[in-house]
């Protein structure tokens, strides 16, 4: 699995060699050497190679924008598989983790591992066209309740 390299640990005002970018990052050189090949710009083709700080910076929100895969109305995107999916069955579960948002909870069709997506509230009018949405039930509370419960003493 690749890492994740954050572009906001490059200063845009600094000039960077091989070497420092490969330090920066926690990776090899030669890494740094293919990115330059892939299309990195330097600053000219003497050694050793300079790399500015904005176009490094740039050159790896490019790369990080290229992986992102956007889902569609209906879909949850599955880790596992690396896709965007429709769930299995076109069911999820609505959890909510606050007021104003909440999860959608499904099944991978797939792999069967379990797919997330963070919604707010009102964007869940988007998903109910096309998805089974589950919304939780409240249970009742234990003092409203007609039995008494099992372990209770006051019999």
């Amino acid at each position: 699995m690749p890492r994740v390299l954050n572009p906001n640990l490059v200063k845009i005002h600094r000039n960077y060699t091989v070497e420092d970018v490969a330090t920066l990052y926690g990776i090899h050189k030669n890494s740094v050497r293919a990115w330059v090949k892939a299309g990195l710009p330097v600053c000219d083709d003497r050694r050793p190679l300079l790399i500015l700080g904005r176009d490094l910076r740039d050159f790896l929100r490019s790369k990080r924008s290229a992986r992102k895969r956007r889902c569609g109305p209906g879909e949850l995107y599955c880790l596992r598989c690396r896709e965007a999916r429709r769930p299995a069955e076109d069911m999820v579960d609505y959890l909510p983790v606050t007021a104003a948002t909440g999860r959608l909870v499904a099944i991978c069709p797939e792999c069967t591992a379990t797919m997330n997506r963070y919604i707010g509230v009102h964007g869940l009018d988007m998903f109910r066209p096309h998805l089974d949405v589950q919304m939780p039930k409240a249970q009742q509370h234990i003092s409203k309740s007609s039995r008494s419960p099992a372990n209770c003493d006051f019999e």
